[in-house]
């Protein structure tokens, strides 16, 4: 549940971001101020005009001059309005590009545990809608709030100079308006949290739909993720329109009440002008005030809700940047005097935090030797793939070190950690970008040599026939190209980055043996001192591996060579027995084919 907090307390925390752009701000406040002010000053041209140059004998040149200073005071009061936009407007938008800009790098640096709790969507809310509220309140809402409350403070003030009897009947229609915004200040604000969290789920199921549409569609499922958004869409809608009702309440309070304290005190006025107590141009002079502090009133509700919603995204936007990150640097990182890629596991224990009682991997203890690749395999639940996560420090083990040559890599510098160790996994994910992009988006030297000799290796040859080459844009997370060509781009970016140790979660379970063999062939001759460590899900990939170490149950309960480990352990044969027939790949097939037709012709 969203911790409660208290308006100013929400709004302060803005300080830092907005403290550069205070005094553009307080101009734009200022020049706003100054309109609402010439606003005021307009009525009391109106009192001098009525009771001079209206009055029997009046002079028409006092009608021309007072006319002549209402139109001068109406242009003043639009160009100040356009004035305060100058002013406000640029600085507002640097605030909001700089918080999403801070937003983004700290989602950047957070722990793959925090992606794992909240919603694409619920994130995408805050960095996109959340911020560019903020940033409307901050250049309109926040300053007319302050200027709408002293309008109506020096508007009452000159009305009491006019006449206190008539000023104290509309200062009446205040007590109740105020006990109504305490009520509606507390309703909207649960109601706004409401609309805002809803609107990021809807958001998460829209990415998601959008991301699984050839799910849905292959199971005819788009019927049911249509009633679902529905049933949402229509959740939200129920919270807009409850929301749009407080605020509507508010309104009508704000707006009946002072409309029937001025029909009060015209009827009052009038009488006081009849007994002599008040000029005919006082009169006129009230009600032309009224007139103008009437809109900033009825405008209170808008504004107010403003506010409480600026302070529930201020609240949103905290929710994540108050979320440590866990995985950091130590003040005095560490590295190994010769680095060649020795990776051990040494009592390692790894939990999730919101289950630190259900341990998955338990007391792993397992040596890798510079160059060598092990395999890892086991059942599906057994641990494989939180296990590889752990050496990158994707997470971090409970209990327990992993190292390389010698040093816990938590005393690694984090991202030369990542640097030392890349990854590939199962699940590819690429970015909307080119294929070059993608293969050389960890190399340390991004040249055509190094993405030619990656796109080799992971027998990647395909890109060169793509429409624009390396240069052509694969699509939002490559789903434009097949499993297998997903993979091998996935397969050659890990290969690009140079690693010391790679990892890879099953990285070619799309591909067919054969070019399995090709791939596996090329890494040792082009990755010779590299370490490998792999989930194996094929008895081919297994067989492939110097060592094999088997994992059950969270513990490694063997370790030894293919041969040797069908020999004497008999879990060990049941694992690969269940291991997954080959899937064919299309395309490696095809390269397959062209190679031998081509073995013909010569």
């Amino acid at each position: 549940m969203a911790k409660q907090t208290r308006f100013f307390q929400s709004i302060s925390r803005l300080y830092p971001h907005v403290r550069p752009i205070i005094p553009r701000l307080l101009m734009g406040l200022l020049c706003a101020l100054l309109a609402s002010v010439v606003a005021l000053t307009i009525p009391q041209v109106l009192r001098i005009l009525v009771n001079t140059a209206l009055q029997p004998g009046g002079s028409p040149q006092a009608l021309w001059t007072s006319t002549g200073v209402v139109l001068v005071l109406g242009i003043a009061e639009a160009g100040l309005v356009a004035l305060r936009r100058q002013f406000v407007i640029n600085p507002a938008t640097t605030v909001e590009t700089r918080m999403r800009v801070s937003l983004y790098g700290h989602l950047q640096e957070l722990t793959v545990s925090f992606h794992d709790r909240w919603g694409s969507g619920q994130l995408l809310s805050r960095a996109m809608t959340d911020l560019n509220f903020l940033r409307r309140w901050m250049a309109f809402g926040a300053i007319m709030l302050v200027v709408t409350t002293l309008t109506v403070i020096i508007g009452i003030v000159a009305m009491f100079a006019m006449s206190w009897q008539l000023a104290l009947i509309f200062l009446a229609a205040a007590v109740p308006i105020t006990i109504n915004s305490f009520r509606f200040r507390t309703r909207f604000s649960k109601v706004a949290r409401r609309s805002q969290d809803q609107a990021g789920d809807l958001a998460t199921t829209v990415e998601e739909s959008v991301h699984g549409i050839r799910v849905l569609k292959a199971f005819g499922r788009s019927r049911e993720a249509l009633e679902n958004f529905n049933e949402q869409a229509e959740e939200l809608r129920q919270i807009e329109i409850a929301k749009a009702r407080h605020q509507a309440t508010f309104t009508m309070v704000v707006t009946l009440l002072p409309e029937l304290a001025l029909g009060t005190a015209l009827v009052v006025g009038v009488m006081l002008c009849a007994g002599g107590q008040l000029s005919i141009g006082a009169l006129v002079a009230f009600f032309a005030t009224a007139a103008v502090i009437a809109s900033p009133v009825e405008f209170s509700g808008m504004l107010l809700a403003m506010a409480l919603t600026a302070k529930t995204a201020v609240d949103r936007h905290y929710e994540v940047m108050d979320t440590l990150n866990t995985i950091t640097s130590p003040a005095e990182p560490r590295r190994p005097a010769q680095l060649s890629g020795a990776l051990r596991f040494d009592k390692a224990t790894f939990a999730f935090e919101d289950a630190p009682d259900k341990p998955i991997l338990k007391d792993i203890s397992l040596d890798i030797l510079p160059g060598e690749t092990m395999a890892l395999v086991g059942i599906t639940g057994s641990g494989k793939s939180a296990l590889i996560q752990l050496v990158p420090r994707l997470y971090d083990v409970t209990t327990g070190a992993i190292t390389i040559d010698g040093v816990d890599i938590r005393d690694f510098d984090v991202e030369e950690l990542r640097s030392i160790v890349a990854v590939a996994f199962e699940d590819t994910t690429l970015f909307s970008n080119s294929v070059r992009d993608n293969v050389l988006l960890g190399a340390p030297a991004p040249t055509e040599e190094v993405l030619d000799e990656a796109l080799d290796v992971a027998q990647a040859h395909f890109a060169y026939s793509l429409p624009e080459g390396v240069d052509t844009l694969i699509g939002e997370e490559g789903l434009s190209l097949s499993g297998g060509q997903r993979q091998r781009i996935a397969l050659a970016r890990a290969i690009a980055a140079r690693p010391r140790v790679l990892v890879l979660d099953d990285p070619l379970s799309a591909l067919d043996a054969h070019t399995e063999e090709l791939v596996e062939a090329r890494l040792r001759e082009v990755l010779k001192d590299t370490t490998t460590l792999i989930v194996a899900h094929r008895p081919s990939t297994v067989a492939l591996a110097d060592r094999v170490a088997l994992l059950e149950d969270g513990r490694i309960t063997a370790v030894g060579t293919h041969t040797e480990l069908l020999a004497h352990n008999q879990h060990y044969r049941y694992v690969i027995a269940s291991l997954e027939r080959e899937p064919r790949d299309l395309d490696s097939e095809l390269s397959a084919l062209e190679d031998h037709a081509e073995e013909v012709t010569r």
